[in-house]
């Protein structure tokens, strides 16, 4: 026997038991994938599109009233319409989806009953909350790249394959544009993973999946709001929200990534900073009374 099966024998497991085998990734990405929930996000990731076009063809001609923005050019082309989509998803939408999948992963299986008998398997719990928080991530940057592929889609059915007109005119080629796409589709995964280790910061501590997913959305709006207050200086500076919409900067020329670069070192601190408390919490946490 190896040493580490004799320290497992010596800790009363059975014999050829292996916890670096238990809770696999694909067999948990398998079981989420069969949930209502998640087939109910990647359901409204391929119809939103479809809505929009649905949208544009029987509104009226923007009177241009408001001043220009990315919906004067959406339907210039397949590209133009994948950036419109994204920026009217990632204020609510995306949020929301990060903060289905990583608020609802944990709080559900201690609201079912389930988590106890996890555990009892036994799976460590540093290791189901890894595998819990992977698979949140994995199933949110799916759905996000869902969108995005789904979007170019059905923007090259209705509206053709162009070069990208940015609104303030100058354009972008197909290849520089799809490499910008790619950058941008990548920044707001990361900028995202703040909401998301916020949701499971709550999941963990909390049995109730809406609770979780409710009060991580009731965070960030209130931190959207607070962002538009001049006053406020620069406390919005530090507000987790603040470099939310900072990829629009990819759409200059040159391309302006200072604020990106600065969402993404805030996007990271905040993250590590919520899942240090959850996995902190979960270790001391009473799960199987």
């Amino acid at each position: 026997m190896t040493a580490r099966a004799d320290q497992l024998a010596a800790e009363g497991a059975a014999a050829g038991f292996d916890p670096g085998r238990t809770l696999r990734f694909w067999v948990e990405v398998r079981r989420q994938l069969r949930r209502r929930r998640t087939v109910g996000i990647f359901a409204v990731m391929l119809a939103l599109p479809l809505l929009l076009v649905l949208a544009f063809a029987v509104g009226d001609e923007p009177d241009g009233r408001r001043g220009v923005s990315l919906i004067d050019v959406a339907t210039n082309g397949s590209l133009n319409f994948v950036l419109f989509v994204l920026f009217v998803s990632t204020g609510f939408l995306l949020v929301v989806v990060f903060a289905l999948f990583f608020g609802d992963t944990v709080a559900s299986e201690a609201g079912w009953g389930t988590l106890r008998y996890l555990l009892a398997i036994p799976v460590p719990r540093p290791r189901l909350l890894a595998r819990k928080l992977l698979v949140a991530l994995f199933l949110s940057a799916a759905a996000l790249v869902t969108l995005v592929l789904m979007s170019m889609a059905v923007g090259a059915v209705f509206y053709g394959w162009s070069p990208v007109t940015t609104p303030v005119g100058f354009q972008l080629e197909p290849g520089e544009a799809l490499a910008r796409l790619a950058g941008i589709t990548a920044y707001l995964v990361v900028g995202m993973t703040m909401v998301g280790s916020l949701a499971f910061m709550l999941s963990v501590r909390t049995d109730a999946p809406l609770a979780a997913v409710g009060g991580t959305v009731l965070i960030v709006i209130v931190s959207s709001i607070l962002d538009q207050i001049d006053a406020l200086g620069a406390v919005r500076d530090w507000l987790p929200t603040r470099y939310t919409m900072a990829w629009v900067g990819m759409l200059q020329d040159p391309p302006d990534t200072a604020d990106m670069l600065r969402g993404v070192l805030f996007a990271l601190g905040y993250a590590v900073v919520f899942l240090v408390l959850a996995f902190h919490h979960f270790q001391r946490k009473d799960v199987v009374s």
